[in-house]
């Protein structure tokens, strides 16, 4: 398959402290591809590199064959690189219709995009993420659940090639998460290549087709989500024993 993006030795420092050390993997179009590791692990430093918010020290970022190490956020959007953020924050009295148009507007590859063909964008993504009923709400007026989707939404209408959502599930419940689970499948079925970042293993296991482990900085794992589940390195650095101990006893129907 062809990699859609690609690190190669990539480090950040901050002063004395090194947030990522050396981390090199490829993506490959059309995966779905989870990111996990403990707090403090580096994952939201690692999309800030990708994404052009905060520069490499070392190792460079490759994106559809080109060496984007240096670009800056406006210039990923553009070139098809998007992402959610872990805490949600829409611009809260501009109504829902108005947020995903600010996307469409603001990335995305069609530089033809004004502010009539991003209302039509707009209206599409709010259909397909549900919330085309809530179009003339204030974005503030939303609960977390719809928020999340509005994130969705904002993100989707950017039109990107790669999409990194950051725990687009946290804070909502079993029934939220499940809806959540089925809308990321769709995206994926749009042919959009997807780095899922989460906490919830039931959902790195239900979506990514494989897993990169991040610790301390370092990628110390990567491959099929079962086989990390089963993982020692794995286990020691981000599970836990009891969580292992359960899954292997659900896996065999104990």
């Amino acid at each position: 398959m062809t990699a859609i993006i690609e690190l190669n030795g990539v480090s950040k420092s901050f002063g004395g402290i090194r947030a990522l050390r050396d981390v090199s993997f490829t993506i490959d179009q059309g995966e779905i591809v989870g990111l996990i590791g403990p707090n403090g692990a580096g994952k939201t430093t690692l999309v800030n590199v990708m994404t052009g918010v905060t520069g490499a020290t070392a190792g460079q970022v490759i994106f559809c064959g080109a060496n984007v190490t240096a670009q800056r956020p406006y210039q990923a959007a553009r070139r098809g690189i998007a992402r959610t953020f872990q805490v949600v924050q829409p611009f809260p009295r501009m109504t829902v219709l108005e947020n995903v148009m600010a996307g469409a507007l603001f990335g995305g590859a069609d530089r033809e995009v004004n502010v009539r063909r991003a209302a039509d964008i707009a209206r599409e993504q709010l259909e397909f993420t549900e919330l085309a009923a809530l179009a003339d709400k204030p974005a503030g007026s939303l609960t977390i659940a719809g928020r999340k989707r509005l994130e969705l939404a904002k993100s989707l209408a950017m039109q990107p090639k790669l999409l990194m959502l950051d725990e687009v599930n946290a804070g909502l419940n079993s029934t939220e998460i499940d809806r959540a689970l089925a809308l990321v499948r769709k995206i994926s079925e749009r042919g959009v290549t997807i780095l899922l970042i989460e906490h919830l293993m039931k959902v790195i296991l239900s979506l990514a087709q494989r897993v990169l482990v991040l610790h301390q900085g370092e990628l110390v794992a990567q491959g099929d989500p079962v086989a990390m589940v089963n993982d020692r390195r794995v286990i020691e650095a981000y599970l836990g024993e009891k969580f292992a101990r359960r899954y292997q006893e659900g896996a065999t129907g104990a």
